[in-house]
């Protein structure tokens, strides 16, 4: 079932997963809804799992100053710029936040994001800002 930003809530779910891609993360990140929806995980330490494209968003909503992640390889000076350190490495897991490269990641992506929940709230990332 679709829904908009509008009509959720983080506190219905037990983590998040943002989408890859350009066309959807550029999308995302233009969009105050998803922003604060995202940001809202982490906010409540809930995990967090961006694959390809998708740390954009994570970018606009200020909310992983300080952490190693990893993204698809033109996305390393625009992390480095927002005060992250950017690894080249199949999935990184830094406080709850799961990130991957690319698609071909996502067997190591899928199970640290299961580890994650599976770990619950309190487990996620800290919003920096």
């Amino acid at each position: 079932m679709d829904r908009a930003f509008s009509d959720v809530r983080a506190d219905d779910f037990d983590g998040l997963v943002v989408p890859g891609g350009t066309v959807g993360a550029d999308k995302l990140r233009g969009s105050a809804e998803a922003i604060d929806f995202i940001r809202a995980f982490f906010d409540q330490k809930k995990p967090v799992a961006a694959i390809c494209h998708a740390p954009w968003t994570l970018i606009e909503a200020g909310v992983f100053e300080g952490c190693t992640l990893t993204s698809y390889p033109t996305l390393k000076v625009d992390i480095e710029n927002a005060g992250a350190t950017w690894a080249d490495e199949e999935v990184v897991v830094a406080n709850g936040l799961v990130t991957s490269r690319d698609p071909d990641d996502l067997p190591a992506f899928c199970g640290k994001l299961v580890e994650q929940i599976a770990e619950g709230a309190g487990a996620g990332p800290a919003a920096s800002n």
